[in-house]
């Protein structure tokens, strides 16, 4: 039995390679019929399109263009306060790199179309509040500084601190040094007075308070466009711009997404970018 089941399968290795079959081939698709296609260097089927870029699409929807991603910060900070030395005082921050930092103040507007716009293109901004505008909604600054924006110390009541004996500073300083912290959990760093208004009894005040710099700046956006301090009127490396959080009753219709929209376009068409002010500071 066993030598005829060894003779049937030779005569059968026999009969398949006659026929130019192996047991391969047997498994082998088979050969093109006519009219049917097969796919060539010319003709590739056709794949799945790329995925879309998310974030162009994120900035498209305010009407903008990606901004340059800024470069890593520096491993040394260009502005650092001493040991026991003086609060500084800057207006810009020393640097090569093509990048300006954007400051938000006061904290009246509460429009929740900039917190989607902030969180859509993911641009750093330092928010220095006063406690008078905010008060009635902490919360609404609750997912801006969860998105990583920097919060800075704008006085409770926002007074002409040079009117102000350096205890009624320090009381004002102060306080919102701890009125932020117990909001945000965090305690500031930075301090602009308002209306850039301040004397040494001002920076004597703000370094009992624990501040690492009073900050100014050196353009302001309005509307639709920014005004300069310097002559030639154009951003250079390192300026802090001020903003306002203003809604259509003091932008004249504008809303605060398009005061916005309108000022990373400046920045942009200028050949900068934006950075995080407390990377640098």
């Amino acid at each position: 039995m066993k030598k005829t089941l060894a003779l049937w399968a030779a005569l059968t290795a026999v009969a398949l390679f006659a026929t130019g079959c192996t047991v391969a081939d047997a498994d082998a698709p088979p050969a093109p019929t006519a009219g049917s296609v097969t796919p060539s260097a010319g003709n590739k089927a056709p794949t799945a399109p790329a995925a879309p870029d998310l974030r162009a699409a994120a900035y498209a929807k305010w009407g903008l263009k990606p901004l340059a991603a800024p470069p890593a910060p520096p491993a040394k900070k260009p502005v650092t306060r001493t040991a026991g030395g003086p609060v500084p005082v800057v207006s810009d921050i020393p640097t090569a790199d093509r990048v300006v930092f954007v400051t938000i103040d006061d904290g009246a507007e509460k429009d929740p179309e900039f917190v989607a716009m902030m969180r859509d293109l993911k641009v750093p901004v330092t928010m220095f509040l006063t406690d008078a505008a905010i008060r009635a909604d902490y919360g609404y600054f609750e997912p801006l500084v969860a998105q990583g924006h920097g919060v800075a110390n704008h006085t409770l009541t926002h007074p002409n601190l040079r009117t102000l004996s350096q205890d009624a500073q320090r009381r004002e300083i102060c306080g919102q040094q701890d009125r932020l912290t117990a909001e945000y959990g965090k305690r500031p760093r930075l301090f602009r007075p308002p209306y850039g208004n301040w004397n040494e009894a001002t920076r004597a005040a703000a370094g009992q308070c624990g501040v690492d710099a009073i900050v100014l700046w050196r353009e302001s956006m309005q509307i639709q466009n920014m005004q300069y301090q310097r002559g030639d009127r154009k951003l250079h490396p390192g300026d802090i711009v001020l903003a306002h959080f203003r809604g259509p009753s003091e932008l004249k219709g504008r809303t605060m997404t398009q005061m916005m929209a309108n000022l990373l376009r400046h920045i942009q068409e200028q050949g900068f970018t934006v950075a995080r002010l407390e990377d640098y500071l």
